[in-house]
């Protein structure tokens, strides 16, 4: 079954669950009408499913390389990036004064969730220019946003974001990139990047890098590093490609799945360089991009998780095997309960996943347009939730999709397997899951929990007002709330940081689970009894919710008893 973008969940996503309304009812984003947002999801929908979704297979089976110092794109993708760029999906929510659309982050969302679910290798390259967009629209000189800005929301350039080096992963502070004064206001950089997502192409105009690296009075550690702008290509006077920079691509990675997006080890040797912000600035200014790029790869997560759901299903719907145990059924293994049980978690799960990315990303649009504090603070609670669980989903469903398809999952012929290998990086890269986890623990546990307070008290005030239309859905939901609401409260009154990291992934995913509920509930809800929403919320509440409580018991334990193991304890008997 090709892939088919599922917009009419989108709206009613945005209409009864997320209340994108609100979004809409503020002076920025006043002209997002109900009319133009369903016109661009079913327009970009309508690219996705023609243009995007025919080059998954051709990516896997002909992967980008590297000839000579060119990098050579698989078969389609010229075409297929061409089409993103002539329909504006690069920059859906960039500045209107540049050339952007000012669109919602909402509508983004969705939009970058379909393009990965058709053709996840494809879709990063657009996902990093708008990283790099955002944080030069924050950060940048007048000068520079008006030279690069244009052409990267055009898509006629594309960006990059260049942190990991060899002995610095999740350690940014460690990197060794120099970056010199040319005494001109240019700089020269030198030393060498690694994982670098679509490191260089065949067919943008030029590829733009923003590069971590230290000058020479930087501190060391993340507070001595400055963001760079170093280009493929230097501009010429009148802002066109002229030649070369002095960078190359050393090699491509070969990689578990994503063939289709060239990773690339670069290698910048005294190369040409633009400041982006204050010199010893480049953290704020590239966790700009990073925060922008860990929604994103939520969004992956839960795309590549809609493709292999469909994929697992359109199978399910055609394979007969064995007797069929209902009467008057389909005859095929759709059938059978535990093939039932896998596709409709499947579906529950990437409802919730997607609820929860969406809302984060209302939380930005809030923020932005009101500056209020607490859109502000949810957004930054929601944000590592949204990326680790939505990247999780993609695991668990696409897992599962090969475990519909029996033995035929692991004969690659299917296309079954190629979405569990394609995802699973997502999981990785932009923060590993349990730096998300760690980060939700830290960082956005000392306002004392407030955030997230804030956010439960909404949650369990919908859930009293949903008992009467749903008391048995209502009262799980509200009971998984409290749970939630004492665990929290335990670890923000937990002064040890690293008992609190102990429990840190247990406590994201129970967080999710209740999230999910929630967000099930709403849905159920606003369908009714009957409705096709509340038979999935009711699945979802009484079969998955119920993992919460051994999560956020586990996130209680602390570390002791991970110390307690002494690495010659882990070693083999």
């Amino acid at each position: 079954m090709p892939y088919r973008a599922p917009v009419d969940e989108y709206r009613f996503l945005f209409e009864h669950v997320v209340g994108l309304d609100e979004v809409t009812a503020t002076d920025r984003y006043a002209e997002a009408s109900d009319d133009l947002v369903g016109a661009i999801l079913g327009e970009a929908g309508k690219m996705c499913e023609e243009v995007l979704s025919p080059l998954q297979r051709p990516g896997d089976l002909h992967p980008a390389v590297l000839e000579n110092g060119v990098v050579r794109t698989s078969p389609g993708y010229a075409e297929g990036y061409q089409a993103i760029a002539d329909g504006g999906w690069v920059a859906i929510a960039a500045d209107p004064e540049y050339g952007g659309m000012g669109l919602p982050m909402t509508v983004t969302t969705a939009v970058n969730e379909m393009m990965a679910a058709a053709c996840l290798s494809l879709q990063l390259n657009p996902l990093m220019t708008q990283g790099q967009i955002e944080a030069l629209e924050h950060h940048a000189s007048d000068e520079l946003k008006a030279l690069y800005l244009p052409k990267l929301i055009s898509g006629e350039w594309s960006g990059t974001m260049n942190l990991t080096e060899p002995q610095a992963g999740s350690d940014v502070g460690a990197l060794r990139t120099k970056a010199e004064s040319n005494g001109d206001g240019t700089y020269s950089i030198t030393g060498q990047k690694i994982y670098i997502s679509w490191g260089d192409n065949d067919f943008t105009g030029n590829v733009c890098h923003l590069v971590l690296a230290r000058l020479p009075d930087g501190a060391p550690g993340t507070k001595g590093i400055s963001l760079f702008m170093v280009p493929k290509l230097l501009l010429n006077d009148d802002g066109e490609p002229g030649v070369a920079n002095s960078l190359k691509v050393v090699s491509l990675e070969h990689k578990m799945g994503l063939h289709g997006s060239p990773t690339a080890v670069m290698q910048y040797d005294g190369a040409t360089g633009w400041l982006v912000g204050p010199e010893h600035g480049g953290m704020k200014a590239m966790f700009t991009m990073m925060n922008n790029a860990r929604l994103g790869v939520g969004g992956q997560g839960i795309g590549v998780a809609e493709g292999a759901y469909q994929h697992a299903l359109a199978y399910a719907q055609d394979r007969t095997q064995g007797r069929t145990p209902v009467d008057g059924g389909t005859g095929t293994i759709i059938d059978h309960a535990d093939v039932r049980r896998m596709l409709a978690t499947m579906k529950a799960e990437i409802f919730a996943a997607r609820a929860i990315a969406l809302a984060c990303a209302k939380a930005i649009d809030m923020g932005n347009a009101t500056g209020d504090a607490g859109w502000v603070a949810q957004a930054a609670l929601l944000t590592p939730i949204a990326k680790a669980f939505g990247t999780e989903t993609g695991l668990r469903v696409s897992e599962m999709g090969v475990q519909v398809h029996g033995g035929m999952g692991f004969v690659e012929e299917t296309g079954a397997a190629q979405y569990y290998r394609d995802v699973r990086v997502t999981a990785i890269y932009e923060g590993t899951n349990g730096i998300q986890a760690m980060d939700l623990v830290g960082r956005k546990m000392m306002d004392g929990g407030e955030a997230a307070f804030r956010l439960l008290d909404e949650m369990e005030g919908f859930a009293e007002s949903a008992r009467e239309a749903l008391p048995d859905l209502a009262d799980k939901v509200w009971q998984s709330c409290e749970t939630l609401r004492e665990t929290t409260e335990a670890l923000a009154a937990e002064e040890n940081l690293n008992a609190r990291f102990g429990g840190a992934v247990p406590f994201l995913h129970g967080f999710a689970r209740v999230l999910g509920g929630y967000y099930h509930l709403r849905a159920a809800r606003a369908g009714g009894a009957g409705s096709a929403a509340e038979k999935l919320a009711r699945l979802y509440i009484q079969r998955l919710l119920p993992q919460h409580v051994g999560l956020l018991t586990e996130a209680r334990v602390g570390a002791e008893d991970l110390y307690a193991l002494e690495p010659a304890d882990l070693m083999p008997a």
